[in-house]
């Protein structure tokens, strides 16, 4: 099928030079501040001084990133968590970015680009961006490209931008739009090629078969933003290699499709071994009891991709889930235990697996609670493995 990118045959050469420009460019932003001015700044663990650092300066390998999850918590609250996971030692803070929750027993949905400007005013040095946003139905191209050059300014070589092809819970309802799986790609791939031109600072005039652009962003990013794009199934990973700076994914699809990002990556003439993968883990500190009262929240998980995404009514897909999804299913392949080497070794699975950024996410109520453990028990030790090995 031909690509959007491909509906203005002039521009369309262009948009592939410059992505194949930016695939050789993959991650590499200005340096994080090194160990010492990081313990200066507030980030006093032993695990926030030992951070991995990249040569590139980038996203690199042995990251650890922290959930902050709007479909569970208030912006408020968000915020002082991400403040806490610094100071614990985590790396990345990722942001899920919804106009409705997955579930109505989660109760919020908070707009993640404001909590991302007010939390990059509260941390000094982790990386921060969304895991993910839609950027072609409820948000423009080029709003997405605006906003998130104004936060690499207000938090300079510190943001990454995570890209997706949306939920029906967001997009749909916030629109009225839903087009089928092709077209949300094709939409998904003409968005990041808009992005990109805008983000060079340069008149970028765009007529593609979605979206018309006339113009030019006046504060266009200082360094460049990692862009990260979202895949759940075999096609869309291949899509996300061809098309992304790095993947966001989960741990099931990233062992069963691992080959075809790679396989796409290689065809736009990348390497995936030196782009970012981000994979998102959840995790219980604690018991079954514990993970019992999370999947509540989050017992659409194992479906979340398998058709839910398809369902505009956060009700509807609660109901739907609890009805066909036991709970001991949904935490079944969750890292679940007060032993904290047992967190450890998961990580280390993960990254022995290629990925490069492991993604923490904790349903409990307590965040607190999960945000200290990792920070005192669990971060250091994988600092300590990841240097051995």
């Amino acid at each position: 099928m031909l690509n959007s990118i491909q509906a203005d045959e002039g521009f369309a050469g262009a948009s592939r030079r410059q992505m194949l420009k930016s695939a050789l460019v993959t991650a590499v932003c200005a340096g994080l501040p090194a160990a010492s001015e990081a313990a200066a700044q507030g980030g006093n663990s032993a695990a926030a001084a030992a951070r991995p650092m990249s040569h590139s300066g980038g996203l690199s390998k042995g990251m650890v990133a922290f959930t902050l999850a709007h479909e569970q918590f208030p912006a408020p609250e968000l915020i002082r968590h991400g403040a806490s996971a610094e100071k614990a030692g985590f790396d990345v803070l990722a942001t899920s970015d919804h106009f409705q929750p997955w579930q109505a027993n989660e109760r919020h949905a908070g707009q993640a680009w404001v909590t991302l400007g007010a939390l990059g005013q509260r941390t000094q040095r982790v990386w921060m961006g969304p895991a993910v946003t839609c950027p072609t139905l409820r948000y423009n191209p080029a709003v997405v490209a605006q906003a998130f050059a104004t936060l690499s300014l207000l938090s300079p070589g510190r943001i990454f931008l995570g890209l997706g092809s949306g939920e029906a819970l967001n997009e749909q309802a916030a629109t009225g739009q839903w087009p089928a799986w092709r077209e949300r790609w094709d939409r998904l791939i003409e968005a990041v090629t808009i992005i990109r031109q805008l983000w060079t600072g340069q008149l970028v005039q765009h007529k593609g078969a979605h979206y018309t652009v006339d113009g030019k962003l006046y504060d266009p990013p200082a360094q460049s933003i990692p862009l990260l794009l979202a895949a759940n199934g075999p096609k869309a990973m291949k899509l996300a290699g061809e098309h992304g700076d790095g993947l966001i994914s989960d741990p099931q699809t990233w062992k069963q499709h691992k080959g075809e990002w790679e396989k796409g990556a290689r065809s736009a003439g990348k390497d995936p071994g030196a782009m970012p993968v981000m994979v998102e883990a959840f995790v219980v500190v604690g018991e079954q009891s514990e993970a019992q009262t999370a999947a509540k929240l989050w017992n659409f998980i194992p479906k979340a991709f398998k058709g839910y995404q398809n369902i505009p009514d956060p009700a509807q897909i609660e109901q739907r889930a609890q009805t066909e999804l036991p709970l001991p299913k949904v935490f079944g392949d969750w890292t679940v235990s007060s032993n904290p080497d047992v967190h450890v070794q998961a990580i280390k699975k993960l990254f022995d697996s290629g990925v490069t950024i492991v993604n923490i996410h904790s349903g409990q109520p307590d965040q607190q609670k999960v945000i200290e453990f990792y920070g005192r028990e669990v971060l250091p030790k994988v600092r300590t493995q990841t240097a051995a090995g």
